[in-house]
């Protein structure tokens, strides 16, 4: 390999609001928009072929003492506090050109570390810390303003957290990204019509393979929409989705669920970086309708309706430090049918409210140092309904 070191690349969705260059607070993970960063990477003999990641450590603390707390993943869930090796994360990846001509590239996302190893036990205890998070190839054909096709497990258009902590504007996960698919395992057309409307839309595998990766015994499909408008100045993106999956039932502990688990999921996200904040201030807004049914072990003919709301805000005081804030209400009918981790004695809570503000230090460069501090309130937050669970977190992301 030649290593060469880059200038300045958009880098979405691994690298975000943590890595922004000082100053300019950078886009959710999943604006479109893409925030332009500082990064190192290794470049292959074959031209355009990248290499570049980050190594993601930290230390959560649940004051509570009890694991039904911010359930996401396990490290979400630590009794008495753990230190962590959050994540490791490798892509190699060959992106497309912006010129509009036949073209092809491929992407791979690599994981490993107790977050990886959560995702891949599907929310279990699980040995493995190693999971796949993105794996594609992509093709343009220049029709009109160009098609991208994507063709392999990809990450999902819902929602505004996204599976990277240090792409998050804080550090642990709201409960809104536990009922949302994270990935979807397919094929993908997205089209843009002019410079300010894009649209997408993707099919692959049914609703438990595309979140956690539940051993289906159906061969139920999940379809997935997107309409993505972006201000002309780039400073603003509305991104509205929608997500529908049938006859993808699920099986755990060898107790087979007989269920449709038909699943419909709208999504809504909005994300603006004030101009006369000049560059410093980061508002954001997700929302999300939901409806499933027969999908809980003990009653197929079950059902249940999700809405949610969160509000994000960041601001850069300084080059050194940046404060972020986030409030969530989420409300699941029945928490069983949108996640199950009874094994584990994990529950997502049925009402949850959350508060949660983080501090991060851009102490050197590539280094950022986070700090946190979130209150829950709801029903399954602790072992007492209606209990406050409170949580503390510190993690130190380098990357590369």
């Amino acid at each position: 390999m030649k290593k060469m070191i880059a200038g300045l690349f958009g880098m979405a969705l691994m690298s975000g609001a943590a890595f922004a260059d000082a100053g300019a607070p950078a886009p959710c993970a999943k604006d479109l928009s893409k925030a332009v960063e500082k990064v190192n990477y290794v470049e292959t003999d074959v031209a355009g072929v990248r290499l570049n990641g980050y190594v993601d450590v930290g230390y959560i603390y649940n004051f509570t003492g009890h694991a039904k707390v911010n359930n996401r993943v396990g490290s979400d869930s630590i009794n008495a506090g753990d230190f962590s090796v959050n994540m490791v994360k490798l892509t190699i990846e060959k992106a497309l050109t912006d010129k509009n001509e036949w073209q092809a590239g491929f992407r791979t996302d690599l994981m490993f570390g107790k977050d990886a190893g959560t995702f891949t036990g599907n929310g279990h205890a699980s040995t493995s810390e190693f999971f796949l998070e993105q794996g594609y190839v992509v093709f343009r054909a220049p029709y009109g303003n160009g098609i991208d096709v994507k063709a392999g497990k990809f990450a999902s258009w819902l929602g505004y957290e996204v599976t990277e902590r240090p792409a998050n504007l804080n550090i642990t996960y709201s409960q809104m990204y536990a009922v949302l698919p994270a990935t979807m395992t397919g094929v993908s057309l997205e089209y843009p019509i002019n410079n300010n409307l894009e649209v997408g839309v993707a099919i692959g595998n049914g609703a438990r393979d595309t979140n956690f990766g539940w051993d289906d015994n159906r061969d139920g499909y999940g379809i997935m929409a997107k309409v993505n408008y972006k201000v002309g100045g780039g400073n603003a993106n509305w991104q509205n989705s929608v997500y529908y999956s049938w006859d993808s039932a699920y099986e755990i502990a060898s107790v087979p669920n007989n269920g449709s688990e038909n699943v419909v999921i709208y999504d809504t996200v909005f994300n603006w970086a004030p101009k006369f904040a000049n560059g410093k201030l980061l508002l954001g807004v997700n929302a999300d309708l939901g409806y499933a049914e027969g999908t809980t072990l003990n009653d197929s003919s079950s059902s249940s309706t999700l809405w949610s709301a969160a509000g994000y805000a960041k601001y850069q005081f300084t080059d050194l430090f940046s404060l972020a804030g986030r409030v969530a209400y989420v409300h699941v009918g029945n928490p069983d049918v949108f996640y199950t981790d009874t094994l584990a004695g994990h529950f997502l809570a049925q009402d949850n409210t959350s508060f949660t503000l983080t501090a991060g230090f851009n102490v050197v460069e590539n280094l950022v140092i986070r700090a946190e501090y979130r209150v829950d309130i709801g029903n399954n937050t602790t072992s007492t309904e209606g209990d406050i669970a409170h949580t503390a977190a510190v993690q130190a992301v380098y990357t590369f």
